[in-house]
């Protein structure tokens, strides 16, 4: 997907004034805020290395006339992406334009993209659009249950591991093929479709997917303050507890600001994209610091009058950028758009995002990404066992008339400790086999309810990890009886 500002008079003026709108300071409270403008002055924090990973679909979304894509070679794919992906490290497929509107046909093409790469050890991550059809236009009920469908459907793949409801709904709303704010619903379709994929997840116990939604850098300051207090207010708590994560779609020297210079301009322009999500945008919505930002889109495309040269240039500068930056804000992800070009041939630099053109011949970009991967991916020995524990601290309840303890009333809290607590994402507990809580924040605590058993009948509690390389840790203590540990 991608929509480009430059693309026409309209969008020039456009961008002119979102430019204008703009204070040429960072301003937090009674003004405008727009986070760090520069990376100079802002802590390089230390961070958990990116995961990182690629859009491998050629497809784009543009303003204008639609335009065929080259088809692509799955086998070809395959090798390119085999070739990008560093060792014993996790590396995550995006794939995008799964439109509502396309129905089984799109559940058909996505499931067997999903088993191909799957099969090969990718991670998958999908966007799910909202993209309906005039019918379905709007109908929020129809929509969420689609999303649980999509949720039923792939989650039970364990390399399915997030899922992004709707793409862009903050943006200008005049490119339906590229953005869903174009359709009536999308802010009401984003947030009860996170809330309805997380539920639905939870409900079948895929806990290594993690639900989330994006935001694209960026509209005029008033019409993005209005889309977060929409989120705030039409979604509550209850949409606060569902986001594991939010994704940025982030173009500098493309989108905005449509120009940059290098030697620095595409770092800046990260950081000021990065900075304003986190510090003005997210905490709106309820969303503190613990959950992680994922750069779902970034890149800059070629053309004749953009160089193979500068696409390296930027593609440097913006993904270091992400990287020394990864603990001052939380990043956790990265991807790159695209693997390869929609149309080569095409005089429309939309169509051309790709580390490799439209015949699979590679741009320089290609091998500078490889290497940039290889060099900063998180990695994990694949035979380190994760050092966690479970511990159970127990309450029991007021004594009965014979002495004995009231199960129903007793409370159990169990925690998650151990040298690699600060790896896990997220922990699901449980009791008896039954989902009891989610926790999404350390230090992964939480209090348990027990249910009343047969004598000499034990309590099974277990604590379900998920790690931030994409492995799953189980651990299990029990109860022999209320008051009694086994």
């Amino acid at each position: 997907m991608r929509t480009v500002l430059r693309a026409g008079a309209m969008a020039i003026a456009v961008a002119a004034g979102l430019l204008a709108d703009a204070p040429a300071v960072h301003a937090q409270g009674g003004g405008v805020c727009l986070g760090d403008l520069t990376a100079q002055g802002v802590p390089e924090r230390p961070g958990e290395r990116l995961r990182f990973g690629i859009n491998p679909a050629g497809e784009a979304g543009a303003i204008g006339p639609t335009v065929p894509a080259v088809p692509d070679s799955p086998e070809r794919t395959l090798a390119a992406l085999e070739r990008l992906r560093p060792p014993a490290a996790p590396f995550v497929l995006r794939l995008n334009r799964f439109f509502w509107s396309d129905g089984e046909d799109a559940f058909r093409r996505f499931l067997e993209a999903t088993e191909r790469y799957s099969a090969r050890g990718f991670g998958v991550e999908l966007q799910v659009r909202y993209h309906p059809t005039p019918s379905q236009e709007g109908d929020i009920g129809a929509w969420v249950e689609h999303v649980r469908e999509v949720v039923r459907r792939f989650g039970s793949n364990p390399r399915v591991v997030a899922l992004q409801v709707t793409n862009e709904v903050n943006f200008i709303p005049f490119s339906p093929d590229s953005s869903d704010s174009a359709y009536r619903g999308a802010r009401d379709a984003l947030v009860q479709g996170v809330i309805a994929a997380k539920d639905e997840a939870r409900r079948l116990g895929y806990s290594q997917l993690e639900i989330g939604f994006n935001w694209v850098y960026r509209n005029e300051p008033s019409t993005e303050r209005a889309f977060w207090e929409h989120l705030r207010d039409s979604g509550g708590q209850r949409f606060v507890d569902a986001v594991d994560w939010v994704g940025l779609d982030a173009y500098p020297g493309t989108v905005f600001p449509p120009v940059e210079l290098a030697g620095g301009g595409y770092r800046d322009g990260m950081v000021s994209a990065i900075s304003q999500l986190r510090e003005c945008f997210m905490p709106i919505a309820g969303l503190g610091e613990r959950v992680p930002i994922k750069v779902e889109e970034n890149g800059w495309p070629t053309s004749s009058q953009r160089s193979y040269e500068e696409q390296v240039v930027a593609l440097e500068e913006m993904v270091r950028a992400v990287h020394d930056f990864r603990g001052t804000y939380n990043i956790s992800d990265y991807r790159w758009f695209d693997l390869r070009d929609h149309l080569s041939a095409s005089e429309n630099f939309q169509h051309q995002y790709g580390l490799l053109r439209d015949d699979y011949t590679e741009k320089p970009a290609f091998e500078r990404y490889r290497q940039l991967v290889d060099e900063l991916a998180l990695r994990s020995p694949p035979a380190a066992k994760p050092r966690l524990g479970l511990r159970l601290g127990y309450r029991p309840g007021p004594r009965t008339g014979r002495g004995t303890r009231r199960c129903v009333q007793s409370r159990l809290r169990a925690t998650l400790k151990g040298g690699d607590v600060a790896r896990v994402r997220r922990v699901e507990f449980s009791v008896a086999g039954r989902r009891a809580v989610v926790d999404g924040k350390r230090p992964f605590s939480r209090a348990l309810r027990l249910r009343v058993l047969p004598k000499g009948r034990a309590h099974r509690v277990s604590a379900r990890a998920l790690l931030a390389d994409g492995r799953r840790r189980t651990l299990r203590r029990r109860f022999v009886r209320c008051g009694e540990r086994g």
